[in-house]
């Protein structure tokens, strides 16, 4: 995969992905030339191009001089679970854009693991690493055959799983402690019916002006953040 831009190559090297190649452009300033620098402490091979080079190797003019091949990236184990686990489950989020944002809030608010549907849903690619600033390479990531089978495992290791619905209960009513999973639906037709019977809870996002439903990760947004919250309060 390639992937470009200053902040997620920093991101990359906070991280346990490993990294094939750094394209940097010629023209270069002092932050580039730190990274430069950096690249070559940790003995990544990289290279010195012209910027036309790297726009052909990534497809983007706005690069920040910055490309970089990182072969396949490396999915988590989904059964790897700390003790005490916080976990946010998409089941079949289509657009990556949602997957980078969603990704991004995960890593800020403490998440421990983001698991990804096989099917009909958005993996990590070049635009939700964007989306994500690059911190998809924060936070395992990993891909489930069945959210639903995968729900009642956790929940067989003492996991409390909330489904995001708009006809649940409103998130200020629900326990919300650890160790949980929330779990977040499709951009049109929100969680599958089968996965939503897997949830032990179903909680929503209360509104005082009546509309169809916010973005998911608008809703995952806030109810991550009322996880951490209320673990910042209890601190």
């Amino acid at each position: 995969m390639i992937v470009y831009g200053r902040n997620v190559l920093k991101e990359l090297f906070q991280s346990k992905q490993p990294i094939k190649m750094v394209y940097f452009s010629e023209s270069g300033d002092r932050e580039l030339e730190s990274l430069i620098e950096e690249v070559k402490k940790r003995k990544i091979p990289y290279s010195v191009a012209p910027k036309n080079v790297l726009k052909r190797l990534c497809g983007e003019e706005k690069n920040q001089g910055v490309v970089i091949d990182i072969g396949e990236f490396e999915y988590a184990d989904e059964n790897d679970l700390p003790e005490n686990p916080f976990l946010v489950l998409l089941d079949q989020v289509q657009d990556p854009q949602n997957l980078g944002a969603i990704v991004r809030t995960c890593v800020a608010a403490g998440v421990d693991m983001v698991v990804l549907t096989k099917d009909n849903s958005a993996h990590v690619t070049p635009g939700a690493v964007k989306a994500s600033a690059g911190t998809v390479f924060r936070v395992p990531i990993a891909i489930t055959v069945n959210l639903s089978r995968y729900i009642e495992k956790i929940k067989e290791r003492g996991v409390w799983v909330y489904g995001a619905d708009m006809r649940g209960k409103p998130i200020w009513q629900a326990d919300l402690k650890r160790p949980l999973a929330l779990v977040f639906g499709n951009e049109g037709s929100g969680i599958r019916q089968l996965v939503k019977q897997s949830c032990d809870e179903l909680v929503s996002v209360p509104m005082k002006t009546s509309i169809d439903s916010l973005n998911v990760s608008v809703s995952a947004g806030i109810i991550i953040y009322e996880v951490l919250r209320r673990e910042m309060m209890n601190t």
